[in-house]
């Protein structure tokens, strides 16, 4: 499935996970489905992420997993072998629009300028993270950005957090942000999994 029709049926918010441990990784996800939140994004920040992955794609079937954090050709590879269902980069180069184009998993390459974006285009893409967003310039930024990238759409994220997200989801060309503000790392190394729940019931139910 595109982003395009998953974005059309599911909460405007996209938790960005670290997972030092594969045990959590259901239990977490279950936490944020409870919450009301369906899109995840697993960072290649610690050696369980794959693992992670695989778990939530095996034991929770509702959830949309993806890969976050990637940063070379062999990540894209590494992912959909671990069942990713999408992969998100902080950046964009050449070699990874390259490489994504031969996969069937979808990929949001990350821009912060107008070249970015231009060369994600020309390597046919429009959907983008725009990172990191808010020391990037944020809604004023986005704002910019739709006149000559009418076509494009951004998930924004760095600086996302409650207290902004809905600063960023009023611009037409925002259909989601990114963040860990709801599911905080401290809070998933304690396995607070009723806090993490209330967190995600706190922003998608409001």
């Amino acid at each position: 499935m595109s982003f395009d029709a998953w974005l059309s049926k599911t909460k405007p918010v996209m938790p960005v996970i670290v997972v030092d441990r594969v045990q959590d990784a259901v239990p977490l996800a279950n936490a944020l489905l409870a919450g009301g939140v369906h899109f995840m994004e697993v960072t290649l920040r610690t050696d369980a992420a794959l693992d992670a992955i695989s778990e939530i794609r095996q034991h929770v079937p509702q959830a949309i997993v993806g890969v976050g954090t990637v940063t070379e050709p062999a990540d894209l590879d590494r992912a959909q072998q671990a069942g990713a269902q999408f992969a998100i980069s902080p950046g964009i180069t050449d070699a990874l629009c390259e490489q994504a184009k031969t996969l069937t998993l979808p990929f949001l390459p990350g821009v912060m300028t107008p070249s970015d974006i231009l060369l994600g285009m020309a390597h046919g893409f429009q959907g983008f993270k725009f990172y990191p967003a808010t020391a990037a310039g944020g809604v004023d930024m986005l704002k910019a950005f739709a006149g000559p990238f009418s076509a494009a759409w951004f998930c924004p994220t760095g600086g996302i957090d409650a207290s902004n997200a809905d600063q960023f989801l009023q611009l037409s060309n925002v259909p989601m942000v990114g963040g860990s503000w709801v599911c905080p790392t401290n809070l998933v190394r304690k396995r607070d999994w009723r806090a993490i729940e209330q967190l995600a019931l706190g922003f998608v139910g409001h």
